[in-house]
């Protein structure tokens, strides 16, 4: 058995920004990056993917917002694209897919429960992360649980996290919190940067186990960042595996494909429905 998760952020706004390459602002169809993300979760279905899972963004915000007033919020996020969250949340489980819409935590926490719940059960003979997200990178594990990069090509196990950013997987966090995350709105620890911070924590592993004299009056920051930069593996999404498996589209789906202007959806999930069944 072969676990897929799906970053589905980070889908919609690689589709949003894909079509903005074709469209002007404000000619942005409506429901165009969501049908983008559903013809690519559904590609992957049609190509014998069998359980899947998405986590989204209900929110831009979460708990770390609390912890660090500079930390990413939905400001600055065009509306024609923040108007798609909702809808890509409920046109996905219409089509039958297990979705993880996420408040007070984020969608890469959900990703990385998803991953520990998956990893944790026998019958998971692979998982696979799909998102170029570096945080991500902190679950890999071996050559059991692996991230997808769809915009680089590439498939990280633990050899290739090393190679990446010059640290093991579980060192992932340590390493953010002393270079910064600009994307996630934290700037690390100034005067390291990667190679530094990859020296540093081969050198002496977590950053809780550094000399005092290595950070000094910057320990208490980089302990912060460090907690931002840590993924939540806590969240409480599914019991069983099999709560993964696409079975086919609900009943729902049909008026959600109508009203995207993508018939072409619904027959080709309906195709692929009556493929696996007759499979079984």
């Amino acid at each position: 058995m072969i676990i897929d998760l799906i970053d589905g952020t980070y889908e919609l706004f690689r589709h949003f920004y894909g079509l903005r390459r074709f469209t002007k602002e404000g000619e942005d169809r409506p429901f165009g990056a969501v049908t983008g993300v559903l013809n690519g979760v559904l590609e992957m279905i049609e190509n014998n993917v069998t359980h899947v899972g998405v986590a989204t963004d209900h929110v831009i915000e979460s708990f770390r917002n609390r912890l660090w007033t500079g930390y990413k919020t939905g400001e600055g996020i065009e509306p024609a694209l923040l108007a798609q969250f909702h809808p890509l949340e409920e046109s996905l489980a219409a089509m039958g897919v297990a979705v993880w819409p996420m408040i007070e935590l984020e969608a890469d926490d959900a990703l990385a429960s998803a991953a520990r719940l998956a990893d944790k059960d026998k019958r998971v003979e692979l998982v696979r992360i799909w998102t170029p997200d570096k945080d991500l990178a902190q679950c890999v594990r071996g050559d059991r649980v692996l991230q997808v990069d769809r915009r680089s090509k590439k498939i990280r196990g633990a050899k290739d996290v090393r190679e990446k950013f010059g640290v093991e997987p579980a060192l992932i966090p340590d390493y953010l919190a002393l270079v910064g995350d600009a994307a996630d709105g934290y700037p690390g620890i100034k005067g390291i940067g990667a190679v530094g911070a990859a020296r540093l924590l081969n050198q002496y592993g977590a950053i809780e186990r550094f000399p005092a004299n290595v950070l000094g009056d910057e320990l208490e920051a980089a302990l912060l960042f460090k907690r931002l930069a840590t993924l939540r593996t806590d969240a409480k999404l599914f019991r069983d595996v099999d709560e993964l498996r696409w079975q086919g589209p609900t009943s729902a789906f049909a008026a959600w494909t109508e009203r995207m202007g993508a018939p072409k959806l619904l027959a080709r999930s309906l195709k692929a429905q009556a493929k696996r069944q007759s499979s079984l």
